[in-house]
């Protein structure tokens, strides 16, 4: 499959999803924190709610799992050395490495994403606090952070957490080994100021071919932005790209990405919450233009605003509704701004959500269930404009909604 992304909601024909498993019950209340979760969270009921996200893709789209991915990237020995090597030395594992290496693909890849239990066999791995050697990824089933498709190449994430580096490292060698994508991939891990920069996919968004949104906050550096600016710089000489650029606040953790306060729907729709995008606050917007390998930058009013300057007209849909900033506040809290979309004007988020669907029906988005979908009650091609609803208890708490857990790696070029 060649990579192509060029916009947030054309047609979706390809996209990488993660099943939570065992790394998600990994953890305790003890060490959720130090895990990036609030609380923890219930795996069979996570399990259950996940199958309703790949249910419904798997009507409209082909998926891929990270693990089947993975594993198929494992089977050249070649990689597998060299993964595994990489991965025991950037987490100072190095004793690992013939263990790691001695397993076959679909167990070492299991290994590299629900962790390797500490084997208790000296006195310094007796008395240690630590249950694993290799640490779960219990972040993983958000796919989207640890790589980015812009157009036809793969931007690597460079994670705020250290708990997160490998998920990166993971997709990286997928998108270059797996064989099942067609592209190239751009690292800011070999970056001279790689220490500085920061870029999580939840803060990248692709309005169209030439313009991209990126949150600037506590995972999305000016450094990182600065490194995206860099890379448009180096390819493309000629012709004019955009960057618009929003402050985001560092608290609560519910602000952790752009796409937790704003998402676009439809050729002339978004989402957004309310307090941060439309309103007056202290938080910048800059829009970064680049002509003809020239760069000026200015201020502007809002995202709205600057989109609106390069022909992108959108109508905000609030998040949580417009009767009550309190309501505003809980649903967003449980990613009530977060979509993701199957096409134009089909979008996909969570049921529990009530006030912000209630906001979208107003503005013709029809509301259907996951399970009408899923069950073949309801055919998604005869319907123009809708929102999916899918269940979502136990996947919220881990910080994240349907855009967080879906890594598009090929949409329909839209027509302007």
């Amino acid at each position: 499959m060649e990579i192509n992304v060029s916009s947030e909601f054309g047609t979706l024909e390809g996209v990488i999803l993660h099943s939570p498993g065992a790394e998600v019950e990994n953890m305790t209340p003890e060490n959720a924190q130090r895990a990036l979760y609030s609380d923890i969270l219930n795996l069979s009921i996570a399990k259950k709610e996940y199958q309703q996200v790949i249910g419904v893709l798997s009507k409209v789209t082909q998926t891929f799992e990270v693990k089947d991915l993975l594993a198929k990237t494992l089977s050249s020995p070649a990689v597998k050395e060299e993964l595994v090597r990489s991965i025991c030395a950037a987490e100072k594992q190095y004793q690992l490495v013939d263990e790691l290496l001695a397993l076959s693909p679909v167990a070492l890849s299991k290994a590299l994403i629900e962790g390797l239990p500490l084997k208790r066999n000296n006195l310094t791995t007796f008395l240690s606090e630590d249950r694993y050697s290799l640490h779960p990824l219990f972040n993983f089933y958000f796919t989207r952070d640890a790589s980015i498709s812009i157009n036809n190449k793969v931007l690597i994430g460079k994670m705020a957490n250290k708990v997160r580096d490998r998920e990166a490292t993971i997709m990286e060698a997928i998108f270059n080994h797996s064989g099942e994508f067609s592209t190239s991939t751009i690292n800011p891990y070999n970056s001279q100021d790689a220490r500085q920069i920061t870029i999580e996919g939840g803060d990248v968004l692709i309005a169209r071919e030439d313009v991209l949104v990126i949150g600037n906050g506590c995972r999305t550096t000016t450094q990182g932005i600065d490194f995206i600016l860099s890379q448009i710089l180096q390819q493309d000489k000629k012709g004019r790209f955009h960057i618009i650029v929003q402050e985001l606040p560092h608290t609560p953790e519910s602000f952790i990405h752009l796409d937790m306060l704003f998402t676009l729907l439809d050729f002339n729709k978004c989402m957004v919450y309310e307090p941060i995008i439309l309103n007056s606050n202290k938080f910048q917007t800059v829009h970064i233009t680049v002509d003809n390998g020239t760069v000026s930058i200015r201020s502007v009013d809002s995202i709205l605003s600057a989109l609106r300057s390069l022909g992108i007209d959108l109508e905000p849909i609030v998040c949580g509704g417009t009767k009550d900033s309190w309501t505003q506040e809980r649903e967003q809290w449980h990613s009530g701004a977060n979509f993701f979309a199957l096409g134009p004007g089909k979008v996909m988020g969570y049921a529990r959500n009530v006030n912000t669907l209630e906001e979208m029906n107003k503005h013709g988005f029809e509301i259907i269930r996951a399970k009408d979908v899923i069950t073949n009650h309801i055919d998604l091609s005869a319907h123009n404009r809708y929102v999916v609803a899918i269940d979502g208890s136990e996947l919220p708490r881990g910080g994240g909604g349907a855009r967080c857990m879906t890594m598009p790696v090929r949409r329909t070029k839209i027509s302007w």
